[in-house]
């Protein structure tokens, strides 16, 4: 079966939803969709209906590009008020030749759950610390031989309101969502190393309406703050400076503003129209000192947050999410954190662009639960990739569709 994931990372400012195919552990980007957002306010549903209509749009126009529908995804859910509880468990090798099956994997992760959330509280992920085959830690007991299984875990849940308002707003859009996760999570799944999983470290994701700082050890998720000093307030200010409309001010952000005074232009102007229907002369170095000082106001915040998230010794710093892409963000993030702060650059053909990292991270993460499970998942059919792989049915595809390319190279003769 061929593996093509797809997912759906709803922010504040825009809905972004990637489908890709993982060929031998590789992401290939068939679909990257940004679409404006209607119905989010700090990271959170406001408006059901309009949220709806949101997605609707961004599926249309991920569908028209690869000319079939899509029903399934994994989804991020909103990471207000986590709680991070200890999960821990042993369960019985109960096959008769004594080997670890997916379903025995299964059995143990329950165990480690049962009677550990309330019914105010959702479960997120069970993230695995150790996994132990009778006195052996192992990374991966699956196919291994054994009596006795341990797992230590940490478990991760959240409020049910938020959770179950997102995937309700999905399926009502006829989307199954096959696995909800934290956009931390996702994040670190794009950017995992051997240097990350055997470190302590902080990654930091600057969005529109929400910043979360996450703190990991050796790979495992173990704290996070979220903040709404965001992008969203950057618009704020500049709508306030010069009375124009928050979609100006947005644009103005990410088209002619830097993210430093280092090496803004005094003498680049630009014009626009502002609320009262005036015209008004921003140069930009004007223009970046507001954009400049309410993102050094967001990184100290971050830099804050650390030292109550974590009083261990910090090895890296990684900045992504769409504020990143402002030019000269590096110098402003720098000034801040020091020389060793990196950046999660997004550098996938297809979604270059930093604001993709919670969705690509999150298909590198579904798809690694499914290489731990041993399992085959595809968001199409067999059904479907006929249609695109059979002479006879591919007139359904449009010829202009990123599918009908990459199967058209593949299968036509």
């Amino acid at each position: 079966m061929r593996r093509i994931l797809s997912s759906i990372d709803i922010g504040t400012n825009s809905i972004k939803l990637v489908v890709a195919e993982i060929i031998r552990d590789r992401v290939n980007i068939l679909c990257a969709i940004s679409e404006e957002t209607r119905g989010i306010k700090n990271g959170l549903i406001e408006n059901f209906e309009d949220t709806v209509y949101s997605i609707k749009k961004a599926l249309k126009k991920a569908e028209e590009l690869l000319g079939l529908k899509i029903k399934k995804v994994v989804a991020a859910v909103p990471e207000f008020d986590l709680r991070f509880t200890k999960g821990e468990g042993v369960n019985s090798i109960t096959n008769d030749d004594g080997i670890v099956t997916k379903n025995d994997i299964s059995r143990i992760m329950q165990t480690n759950v049962y009677n550990k959330i309330d019914e105010l509280h959702e479960l997120i992920t069970v993230i695995p610390i150790d996994y132990r085959l009778d006195d052996n830690v192992v990374k991966n007991p699956l196919g291994l031989m054994g009596s006795k299984l341990k797992l230590n875990s940490l478990i991760v849940s959240a409020p049910k309101k938020n959770t179950y308002s997102f995937i309700k707003a999905i399926e009502k859009c006829n989307i199954e969502v096959v696995d909800i996760m934290l956009g931390s999570i996702a994040d670190y799944a794009l950017f995992d190393n051997e240097f990350l999983r055997s470190n302590n470290g902080i990654i930091i994701n600057l969005g529109a309406g929400k910043t979360s700082i996450s703190s990991f050890y050796k790979g495992i998720l173990v704290n996070e703050k979220v903040i709404l000093n965001s992008g969203e307030n950057i618009d704020k200010d500049i709508s306030f400076m010069y009375k124009t409309k928050l979609n100006d001010s947005k644009l103005l952000k990410e088209r002619y503003a830097l993210a430093s005074k280092q090496f803004a232009n005094p003498k680049e102007v630009t014009t626009v129209i502002n609320n009262l229907g005036e015209k008004v002369e921003i140069n930009q170095y004007e223009l970046t000192e507001i954009v400049s000082s309410r993102l050094l106001d967001i990184l100290k915040n971050a830099k804050k947050e650390i030292n109550y998230l974590t009083k261990k010794e910090i090895s890296y710093i990684i900045i992504t999410g769409g504020l990143t892409e402002i030019k000269d963000f590096h110098i402003l993030a720098e000034s801040v954190f020091g020389k060793n702060v990196t950046f999660g650059d997004v550098n996938i053909i297809g979604v270059r662009d930093n604001k993709y990292s919670t969705s690509v991270g999150m298909i590198k993460n579904f798809n690694n639960k499914l290489n731990m499970k041993d399992k085959d998942f595809s968001i199409f059919s067999e059904d479907d990739i006929e249609v695109l792989t059979s002479s006879e049915k591919r007139i359904n595809v449009a010829s202009d569709s990123i599918l009908g390319k990459v199967f058209g190279y593949f299968f036509d003769n």
